[in-house]
């Protein structure tokens, strides 16, 4: 059923008896043209694009627990394209981009927002920081606006501008910038795939990659095996855990990261504003909650939950940007799974195994990178080569020294 005016009027009139699923429960075939490991944003975003771009429908997208159950469901729904470095610019523009037309392209609300992304700044060298990002967005066709603190002012006047540590001297801002419903993003690109034939399997987890001769053959599957001839890894947190299950060892530890939100308040902040002096981001959501989060974990975890002390820094470093937010109730928090590369940059790449392909490494960037991810991934899938947006994100680039730092962080995976 495709949604439009007329479907809402005849279902309203009708009881709303005549909804459909979004999309099918199929038993899982013997064999698939492709497996696509995990059902979150990007495995969904590649099998609807390897249907629509590509023709291959002979796709099955399996995912261990319900669809959009890990990372897609778990972040604070932030999409932008303010990046700096070449490797990063082009393929977060063109996932921004994407993010324009989603909801036209799959008939399907997922409530994009593009109010804009602020980030403050509060010294003259992180100023001069900002103006290189901004004039590098703009090289690349990319909309940003470096603001005056009066300027910055007019966005958002409840900032502390005038704090003896932190005080606000601008920010960078790019107008495009955003946020999209994060439930809605997978729903929509589920559908989108079952509508073109794609086979979605839950509660179906792969416990094991079968690989003779060095190619790969299939997966074993709490559901028994599935035979494939190309098999696609895109599962987030565990990328490092599932292909470990072909012998591979990857440049990635995962961390967890947290993210909270406090009860509902009449609109208080209509764009998504960073912290230039410590990692913190809020927007409001549709509810009217205020959804924010900061660093990941300082340890190695596969759980989706945090501690305390992220806890603590987090607020600190809300109260110091926007006090107000001290008189607000957290009323909930959750986690996610990062999986953390050398660099802080992703990998959409083949891998020594033929026939599996692997996409992961996201650190912070995974939600907004979605319909690109898609988009490259299964452009990789099909025709055996890079896109020319992903072409920086190989996976043999740490031994080649070609990394993308975009942080200037160097080798250590937890500071990006």
């Amino acid at each position: 059923m495709r949604y439009s005016l007329a479907s809402l009027l005849a279902n309203a009139v009708t009881g709303n008896r005549n909804w459909k699923p979004l999309w099918r429960e199929p038993a899982p075939k013997p064999s698939y043209e492709v497996v696509i490991v995990g059902g979150g944003g990007h495995g969904l975003a590649t099998a609807y694009y390897l249907a629509k771009q590509h023709g291959i429908t002979n796709v099955a997208v399996v995912e261990k627990s319900y669809l959009g159950s890990g990372n897609v469901g778990r972040n604070t729904t932030i999409i932008r394209s303010n990046y700096l470095l070449p490797g990063n610019l082009p393929f977060y523009e063109w996932s921004m981009k994407l993010w324009e037309g989603l909801e036209q392209d799959l008939n399907y609300n997922a409530m994009v927002s593009q109010r804009g992304v602020l980030n403050v700044f509060h010294s003259d060298p992180q100023r001069d920081a900002y103006a290189r990002r901004g004039n590098a967005m703009r090289l690349h066709g990319v909309d940003a606006e470096l603001l005056d603190r009066e300027q910055v002012r007019t966005l958002v006047p409840f900032v502390d501008f005038d704090n003896a540590r932190f005080p606000v001297r601008g920010g960078l801002f790019q107008p495009r910038g955003g946020t999209a419903r994060h439930d809605a993003v997978a729903w929509g690109y589920a559908r989108g795939a079952d509508s073109r034939g794609v086979d979605i399997i839950q509660n179906c987890e792969v416990t094991g990659i079968r690989i003779e001769d060095g190619r790969v053959k299939g997966v074993e599957t709490a559901r028994g095996f599935i035979g494939a001839k190309k098999v696609a890894l895109s599962v987030a947190g565990n990328t490092s855990r599932v292909a470990a299950l072909a012998g591979l060892r990857l440049p990635i530890e995962s961390h967890s990261v947290q993210a909270f939100v406090t009860e509902a308040v009449k609109p208080v902040i209509d764009v998504v504003m960073t912290f230039g002096a410590g990692h913190f981001y809020i927007s409001q959501s549709d509810k009217g909650g205020l959804v924010f989060g900061g660093d990941i974990e300082g340890y190695n975890s596969y759980a989706q939950r945090g501690n305390l002390p992220v806890i603590d820094d987090v607020c600190e470093g809300g109260m110091a940007l926007m006090p107000a937010i001290g008189r607000l109730r957290i009323l909930r928090t959750w986690g996610g799974l990062l999986d953390m590369t050398m660099d802080g940059s992703p990998i959409i790449d083949t891998t020594p195994v033929d026939g599996l392909y692997l996409n992961g490494g996201w650190c912070y960037g995974g939600f907004k990178a979605t319909p690109a991810a898609g988009w490259c991934f299964a452009h990789l899938i099909a025709r055996g080569e890079p896109h020319p947006y992903a072409a920086a994100y190989r996976l043999d680039r740490f031994a080649r020294g070609a990394v993308i730092d975009e942080k200037g962080m160097g080798a250590q995976p937890n500071l990006h």
